[in-house]
């Protein structure tokens, strides 16, 4: 399985799970998110798509946790950015 996610994207999406309803889905999240979305899995089809579903959901879970949180780490140290134009303090987000 293969999953990469950017979060400042603009909705393009390369989906292939194999499983139709879930290839739309994702598509719709990266579309409607404007987030650049691929998704390729490969799983156990012929017994049951269960299983591919929630594994790539599982991981798709982990990926956009790990980029959120990456995200708001850089948010943060840019808004806490110390200026030595207003003598060392932090600026107000205000």
């Amino acid at each position: 399985m293969s999953v990469r996610l950017n979060l400042d994207g603009g909705g393009a999406a390369e989906i292939a799970t194999g499983v139709p309803f879930l290839d739309h889905l994702l598509r719709a999240l990266a579309v409607h998110g404007r987030l650049d979305l691929e998704v390729t899995a490969r799983g156990d089809l012929d017994v049951d798509a269960h299983h591919t579903v929630e594994d790539v959901a599982l991981v798709l879970g982990e990926t956009l946790a790990e980029a959120t949180f990456k995200a708001l780490a850089r948010a943060l140290r840019q808004a806490c950015t110390v200026d030595a134009a207003l003598g060392g303090l932090i600026p107000s987000t205000k």
